[in-house]
């Protein structure tokens, strides 16, 4: 038998968790015989980043892994071709098996901020996927119905508003349920909107092996105003993010998240997030504890002395408004610019959208001028340098060359 003495299943079982199939007190009960059991996470690389809100079940599966039960990083190379809608109001573009594999590539590095892989099984649905028949697509659908997945709110409003749904996304959960039934699951983890696809993980374990399976739903960490965590909206914090972007953009976070953030971004225990809590509720400074929030989310991600030399430049750049001593050059041709243009030539921003967000937010200083318009025009041809902070951390310098 496994020990599991050291299990802490109130955390398991409780810390950011919504929802529990079928049953909590029955998944406690199974967690602590003693039996190694079979959990899984599933991520399909249909993007090339993850943010801090997609770790928090990797997380949680660390803390599995650790306690030595038959863990497994799902890598969904097959099924990203269809793509999950279960969070989207539009149809998934089709990925070619090369553009998954290009996402894919940084996707472990990111990962092993929070997973400790040489205890967790890295495996590729593609490896069973590919290998299945027609037939065998037919017996596995004959398991559910096709009215259970367009009652499904966001499917459901898609149709009403007569919008296409792809056959092929009716596939995507049989698919998913055959990840589950394949590697044996006892649980599987994932979010509140993946519920109905790890449901059929559940129906193919229990029709095809008589074996009742268990899912654990988490909740969502919202990015850092509020809103779901997005790319587009500039509110996400990346596991790559260097330490002083990491620092700042937990600094921006609203008060009333850092409970949450707490719970879900760190390791730190919930009773010392109570007292947390607590002090909050008394009355106590937000700045206090979003400082020491932002301090251990850099050491976690990156290390202790990174977190020192943020919280330092913050206070210098941010708080006492002092212009750092090393800022990056970069050399471009003198011209005449856009704001805008010279933000791309800086390579400053994601993209233009990004830039011109930026921009119009008041989030630019060229020569500590306030650029609001992307149009602006910046003559480079009769000077040295030029000077521009892209946020309220980024600095860099452009020299003429």
């Amino acid at each position: 038998m496994y020990n599991t003495f050291m299990i802490d299943t109130q955390d398991l079982l409780t810390r950011g968790v919504e929802n529990i199939i079928p049953d909590k007190n029955k998944l406690a009960k199974l967690i602590e015989s003693g039996k190694k059991l079979n959990i899984y996470i599933g991520i399909d690389p249909t993007a090339t980043r993850i943010h801090i809100g997609h770790a928090f079940p990797l997380r949680k599966l660390n803390q599995f892994a650790k306690l030595g039960h038959n863990v497994s990083f799902l890598i969904g190379d097959f099924t990203a071709l269809i793509g999950d809608t279960s969070d989207k109001d539009t149809e998934r573009p089709i990925l070619t098996t090369e553009q998954i594999q290009t996402n894919f590539e940084t996707y472990k590095k990111q990962a092993e901020k929070v997973l400790d892989f040489s205890k967790i099984n890295v495996v590729y649905n593609s490896t069973w996927l590919k290998d299945l028949k027609f037939e065998d697509i037919i017996k596995l659908a004959q398991h559910f119905s096709a009215g259970d997945f367009t009652s499904r709110e966001l499917i459901k409003k898609r149709l009403t508003e007569g919008k296409h749904v792809g056959l092929h996304e009716l596939l995507y959960p049989v698919m998913q349920g055959y990840d589950s039934y394949h590697l044996d699951t006892d649980i599987q983890l994932g979010g509140t909107d993946q519920t109905f696809n790890m449901q059929a993980g559940r129906i193919l374990q229990k029709d095809l092996r008589n074996k009742d399976s268990f899912i654990i739903a988490n909740g969502f960490l919202a990015g850092t105003d509020g809103r779901k965590m997005s790319k587009s909206w500039g509110n996400a914090i990346w596991l790559d993010d260097e330490p002083n972007e990491m620092y700042g953009k937990v600094m921006s976070l609203k008060d009333d998240l850092i409970i949450n953030y707490f719970t879900l971004a760190t390791s730190i225990s919930l009773a010392e997030i109570a007292q947390i809590e607590a002090k909050l509720q008394a009355g106590e400074n937000p700045m206090v504890f979003k400082k020491q929030l932002a301090h251990q989310l850099v050491t976690e991600l990156h290390n202790h002395d990174l977190a020192d030399e943020a919280q330092k430049f913050f206070e210098s750049t941010v708080q006492n408004k002092e212009v750092p001593t090393d800022i990056p050059i970069k050399h471009i041709k003198p011209a005449s610019y856009t704001s805008l243009a010279t933000l791309t030539a800086l390579g400053l921003g994601n993209s233009n959208s990004d830039r011109k967000r930026m921009l119009e937010q008041g989030g630019v200083l060229i020569n500590n001028q306030v650029i609001t318009d992307p149009n602006y025009v910046i003559d480079l041809t009769n000077i040295d340098e030029i000077l521009v902070r892209y946020g309220k951390r980024e600095y860099i310098k452009g020299k003429m060359k």
